[in-house]
């Protein structure tokens, strides 16, 4: 289903047009509104004014997160206070916390967007759609919720964990959509084969999962649609941006559209900031075409992916964005060698007889990295003779060095070993003091 026919099979040409014209008006807004902004794009010579192409868009300096720390908690909004109706905020567990806001107008976008998402995915209003993303503070929630009364479902606002409560509403209120973190789904499997074997999820309605908020492999979504029986798509998107909503995939599952007519794309060289033409991966950036309250340009988002056209068979023209592979602070140096976790996530879930559940455990010895990696073994190869554990263990290790080109300790664990996690789960542990 195309939510917003107008804007989702817009030609490229009259899309362009449409592009130019908002982001004159988004700079423009920017400039006037926002001191930060206004001073930022002095500095580096850049006067609206002088925007009359496209092509303009390199000589507009980039936005990174420390800014947004550094204009806690309004210092970045460029809209009077009483004209904003809700904020969002990250935790600020590393740091003053990244706090946007959103006029009613914006908060009409967001839903908007959202709604596009799920239309991508084949939801309509006669869907029951279960949002057990975080509610508060973190966009998630309030995000696929907007979406989903926007869209006229009818929507379940239960949050994230309680997962026994989780599987009862599934079951009596005859949910279709489940919409929390790609970790939460597998912990949800988990839980109905370790506690509720009599729980027959293929017996439930559920038939579609609406996974975001942390990155995830083709692999991890064979895992949790077989073992939940649905089908599951990846909604993208940043609070710095709008939060979910910035991108999903559509019915095809091979690419991300990115709805252009509110969100302006650039892919750069993390390391240049050079502009890198269309097909090349990169970093991604951001321009927000149509939010007042907090305008974001050129928003460096450290995710790695590349940007590409194709004749999707859903109809829509937008712009494709790959599946996120990593972010590129989040990348690990190992020994010289760049590797990402999803990395890693893909070469377990290749081996037959480990669950989805690992942690990658960094240090440093003396001047050299050291990278372990625990995976939790399934109940059913656990209890075998040692010597099959030993030649699961030879094959990850051997994998990791063919395809990842690192050494890596490869450590079985048993079965729930590993934290499990109702929001976004901890993968990476890095001890090194650099």
């Amino acid at each position: 289903m195309i939510f917003n026919r107008e804007f989702e099979t817009m030609p490229l040409q009259k899309m362009k047009e449409l592009q130019y014209e908002r982001l004159k008006w988004s700079l423009t807004h920017a400039y006037n509104n926002n001191k930060h902004y206004h001073d930022k794009f002095d500095q580096a010579g850049f006067h609206p004014d002088n925007f009359k192409s496209l092509a303009d868009m390199k000589h507009v300096p980039f936005l990174k997160k420390q800014e947004m720390r550094n204009n806690y908690p309004f210092g970045l909004f460029a809209m009077p206070l009483d004209k904003v109706v809700r904020v969002h905020s990250s935790s600020g567990t590393t740091g003053n916390a990244t706090v946007v806001g959103y006029t009613k107008n914006d908060v009409g976008v967001f839903a908007e967007v959202v709604a596009r998402c799920l239309g991508c995915y084949g939801v309509t209003e006669k869907d029951i759609i279960q949002v057990a993303y975080g509610y508060g503070l973190f966009t998630g929630g309030l995000g696929l919720h907007y979406g989903s009364e926007k869209i006229g479902a009818l929507t379940v606002p239960i949050s994230g964990g309680n997962t026994e409560r989780q599987l009862m509403l599934i079951k009596d209120f005859g949910t279709t959509v489940l919409a929390c973190t790609p970790s939460y789904a597998l912990n949800i499997a988990d839980y109905i084969e370790k506690k509720k074997p009599d729980y027959d999820i293929r017996k439930t309605k559920l038939r579609i999962g609406v996974f975001g908020a942390e990155p995830w492999s083709q692999a991890m979504r064979s895992e949790i649609e077989s073992r939940l029986g649905i089908d599951a798509y990846d909604i993208y998107g940043l609070s710095e941006v709008i939060g979910p909503g910035v991108s999903a995939e559509c019915e095809a599952k091979s690419g991300l559209h990115v709805f252009e007519d509110h969100f302006y794309v650039e892919i750069i060289d993390p390391d240049t900031g050079e502009i890198l033409p269309e097909g090349e991966q990169g970093e991604i950036v951001y321009t927000s075409l149509t939010k007042e309250a907090f305008p974001t340009i050129r928003y460096r988002s450290r995710d790695i992916t590349r940007l590409y056209h194709d004749n999707c068979k859903c109809g829509r023209t937008l712009v494709k964005m790959e599946k996120v592979t990593g972010r590129s602070d989040d990348m690990l140096i190992i020994r010289g060698v760049n590797v990402f976790p999803s990395q890693i996530e893909t070469v377990l879930m290749e081996a037959e007889g480990t669950e989805p559940h690992y942690q990658i455990i960094v240090d440093r010895k003396g001047s050299l990295d050291d990278i372990e990696v625990m995976v939790e073994v399934s109940e059913k190869l656990f209890s075998d003779e040692v010597k099959v554990l030993d030649n699961l263990k030879k094959h990850i290790t051997d994998r990791f060095r063919s395809a990842l080109g690192i050494s890596a300790k490869v450590t079985l664990v048993e079965p729930m070993t590993i934290a499990r996690s109702e929001g976004k789960a901890q993968r990476v542990i890095d001890k090194r003091k650099i």
